[in-house]
């Protein structure tokens, strides 16, 4: 399979088999988020890999979602900002080397079979509290992740994609 095609196949997955996630697949994936690029190399990240159904069910209540109680398994990505990278003008870059793992992460699902499903509206600050974060560690996404309960294709769930000549520009200032 293609890069394009991988890409391509992955799609948002909000329905999840009652099915266990073997641990040479987790690892793999989780290996090919470790190897993610980030600003300077700083690797200001941490993944909270969540199975324990009672440590599930708290951080649910961050996110209250049916769908999410079927995933059997939570990563929560957590991003430590006293050791993002920062740009002259103060800029912060842990969010985008969280996105950067995180996207890894979706990819290496995708290549093994699983879905996965990015949450960003769930509630940080309570999450933080749950999980005895200390103020420069945040949690900035949920991937539910698991074996999807309907069929991979992706075809029908990508939303219409504007065309390149509508996104690229070739030498603009």
């Amino acid at each position: 399979m293609t890069f394009l095609e991988l890409a391509r196949s992955r799609y948002s997955v909000r329905n999840y088999l009652p099915k266990t996630v073997e641990e040479e697949k987790l690892n793999y994936i989780l290996e090919c988020g470790r190897v993610a690029p980030s600003a300077a190399n700083y690797q200001p990240w941490m993944i909270n890999v969540v199975r324990d159904p009672e440590v599930k069910k708290k951080l649910e209540e961050t996110y209250n979602r049916d769908w999410l109680k079927q995933a059997p398994v939570i990563l929560v990505f957590i991003g430590d900002h006293r050791k993002g990278w920062k740009r002259g003008d103060g800029k912060d870059h842990t969010d985008i080397d969280i996105a950067i793992i995180a996207d890894h992460v979706t990819l290496a699902a995708a290549e093994q079979g699983l879905g996965t499903c990015w949450i960003c509206n769930f509630n940080a600050v309570k999450c933080a509290e749950l999980m005895n974060l200390p103020d420069h560690l945040e949690p900035i996404a949920y991937l539910s992740l698991g074996y999807p309960a309907d069929s991979m294709d992706a075809t029908s769930r990508h939303l219409k994609r504007r065309s390149l000549e509508e996104i690229i520009k070739f030498d603009h200032v």
